[in-house]
């Protein structure tokens, strides 16, 4: 595994870094600060970028780093612990639409859950708003406490919609329960209801919108664009943390099987392996609490083209993974950024072809990664 990095102290505001890296040197350019815990972006089409605070504020970033006003029109969110604000997609055609989609830890009566909302997006002389917000599926059951949400949107190719939702951590038994939502990704319709295809619809007692089961905590998911397939990368406890490729109506094992240990460290569940349960295609031990992913596609930085991209909040870094032509097995592993001592949240790739960065922090950044001039 290669790790590549700078020396340098941790970024600030406005300032920039060169690296080494296995595709030369690169640029780590500050280009927002400020942000409180920023969780998610999103590029509009003219290449500002919708980021999300887990407080509970969207906001506009222009390519220049002016961070707008919050958008108005958001509902209340369960800005505690891993709880608030989360991700924010644009709906496939927001061109015409001007839909966003975004998921949050939605406030319930003694309790709380992951839920998807959509509004229009509306920007005019008293500044930006989502227009008729609705919520379109709500994770149940609703649980206490705040660790746990998931919570990474996709659309597939077909124009479904992918939500990753985690076991809510003091419930993750139910992982492996096909009447709960929890430790689970789904595929709705962008309306919320379940596609008739889903793996489990027919099947008496089961959520209808399942596609996958036992899971932990996703919280990077992403389309191979190669194939259409969803990827993701998922939290372990001490160790155990996975890369996989979710299909439909298959089990990933947690809590039965799991490459980590409680933090206690006990064992959980009945090893590592166990008959109709998936293997990763990748596990970290120790852990490092992968965040965001992204397959690069772009032509500027070409030696990475093909590679799938993920941050680290506890390993603090960018980590590059290349696949095989087979898109079974990771074959090349690279540590980025390992000296600058921030928890990388999410990572996108930008309509210029570079790599986008947010920092979980208060204040967080927003970098960008790109070749050196």
């Amino acid at each position: 595994m290669l790790a590549l990095f700078a020396s340098a102290a941790p970024l600030s505001a406005q300032e920039s870094v060169t690296v080494d890296s296995s595709a030369g040197r690169m640029t780590v350019e500050t280009v927002a600060g400020g942000l409180d815990h920023p969780w998610s972006l999103a590029f509009l089409p003219d290449g500002r970028m919708l980021v999300t605070e887990r407080a509970g504020r969207l906001r506009i970033v222009s390519r220049s780093g002016t961070v707008s006003e919050p958008v108005a029109g958001l509902p209340p969110v369960y800005a505690r612990g891993q709880g608030g604000l989360l991700d924010v997609v644009l709906a496939p055609d927001f061109d015409s639409s001007r839909m966003v989609y975004f998921s949050y830890a939605e406030p319930r009566e003694g309790a709380s859950g992951t839920s998807v909302a959509r509004g229009k997006l509306v920007e005019d002389a008293g500044g930006a708003r989502l227009d008729n917000v609705e919520v379109i599926f709500r994770q149940q059951p609703s649980v206490g406490g705040s660790s746990h949400y998931g919570s990474r949107l996709v659309f597939a190719r077909d124009g479904t919609l992918f939500v990753t939702l985690g076991e809510r951590y003091s419930e993750r038994d139910q992982a492996q329960r096909l009447s709960s939502h929890l430790g689970k990704i789904v595929r709705i319709r962008p309306d919320g209801q379940a596609p008739d295809d889903n793996p489990f619809v027919k099947l008496q007692g089961a959520r209808p919108e399942i596609w996958s089961f036992g899971h932990r905590n996703v919280q990077g998911a992403a389309l191979d664009p190669q194939t259409g397939r969803l990827w993701t990368v998922e939290h372990g406890a001490r160790g155990g943390d996975e890369l996989n490729h979710p299909e439909a109506g298959k089990n990933y094992g947690w809590p039965v099987i799991t490459y980590g240990r409680d933090y206690n460290g006990a064992t959980i569940g009945e090893g590592t392996r166990k008959d109709g349960m998936e293997q990763p295609v990748k596990y970290w031990d120790p852990s490092i609490a992968p965040s965001g992913l992204t397959f690069y596609t772009g032509d500027l930085i070409a030696a990475w083209k093909g590679d799938l991209f993920t941050g680290a909040l506890a390993g603090m870094k960018l980590v590059r993974l290349r696949l095989d032509p087979d898109r079974q097995r990771v074959v090349e592993e690279e540590d980025l950024l390992t000296d600058f001592g921030a928890r990388i949240r999410d990572v996108r790739q930008g309509p210029d072809g570079a790599l986008w960065l947010l920092t979980d922090e208060d204040p967080g950044r927003l970098l960008r990664l790109a070749p050196a001039d």
